[in-house]
């Protein structure tokens, strides 16, 4: 019996979780529509999040480019199965390496960033006197971080993809000499736009989760400083989690309105 009172109470609390960053998200959606309209913090965001995740994404696309070449190599050749390596790893990283490991890096480095910031932001008492000038703290800090978190993340997604190829390219020149002419043929050779824009447009959704969650840790703590910590934590930590949940969703969405889009 107590048991079952014990689960019947964390489950109601989970629900209650589920509400509050539902109420929150579409809180945000609202206020997006809503003028006026943060153009230039959001573009200042922008600059944050996307310039400075760049060498990040491109050393991690970079790496794992040249890795995937090393592992599928030897296998490919074994099977007469060379010419199959450039398009495997187009394929691979366009439709799910990409936008997956893309959307898990921004998690990590802006996640933790903007959870902090606001929840410093919060405990320092500075988005009490942003309300004080009459200023909707809540449209000024929140709504430009995940607005420019839904764009910048296909970007960031794209770039990895092509730094992705590039390490490709090095390490299969270094194995077999093969001619970047060749290996882009390859590599793109029946490749089609469904192989390519659902699978990065997905990515405006992690960009979402990722930067709604965020912001719910910062923007609504109430444990003072040492919550900011805590706060970077579990934004990180949720929103990992809820960006590959939705990608399980969201690549089987793609696969029933986008046939053409499977490897």
């Amino acid at each position: 019996m107590i048991c079952t009172i014990a689960d019947g109470g964390r489950l109601k609390t989970f629900l209650e979780f589920i509400g509050v960053i539902a109420s929150f998200a579409a809180r945000v959606i609202t206020s997006a529509w809503r003028s006026p309209y943060e153009f230039e913090q959001t573009w200042m965001q922008v600059g944050e999040i996307g310039a400075r995740s760049l060498p990040l994404v491109a050393a991690s696309g970079l790496a794992l480019g040249v890795v995937m070449t090393l592992h599928t190599h030897s296998t490919l050749v074994t099977f007469g199965a060379a010419a199959m390596i450039p398009k495997v790893q187009s394929l691979s990283f366009f439709i799910e390496i990409g936008p997956l490991v893309a959307a898990l890096l921004v998690a990590g480095r802006v996640g933790a960033g903007i959870g902090a910031v606001l929840a410093n932001l919060r405990a320092s008492e500075q988005i009490d006197a942003i309300e004080v000038l009459s200023v909707d703290s809540f449209k000024f800090l929140v709504v430009p971080r995940v607005v420019a978190c839904v764009l910048v993340l296909p970007l960031l997604t794209t770039f990895m993809d092509l730094t992705a190829l590039l390490g490709g390219f090095l390490a299969e020149h270094a194995l077999s000499h093969l001619s970047a002419q060749l290996f882009i043929e390859r590599a793109f050779n029946g490749f089609a736009w469904s192989n390519f824009v659902p699978p990065t447009l997905k990515t405006t959704v992690f960009g979402f989760l990722i930067g709604t969650v965020s912001c719910y840790y910062g923007y609504t703590t109430d444990e003072g400083a040492e919550g900011v910590g805590r706060a970077a934590t579990n934004s990180v930590v949720l929103s990992s989690l809820l960006v590959i949940v939705a990608d399980v969703v969201l690549v089987k969405i793609i696969f029933l309105f986008f046939p053409g889009s499977a490897l």
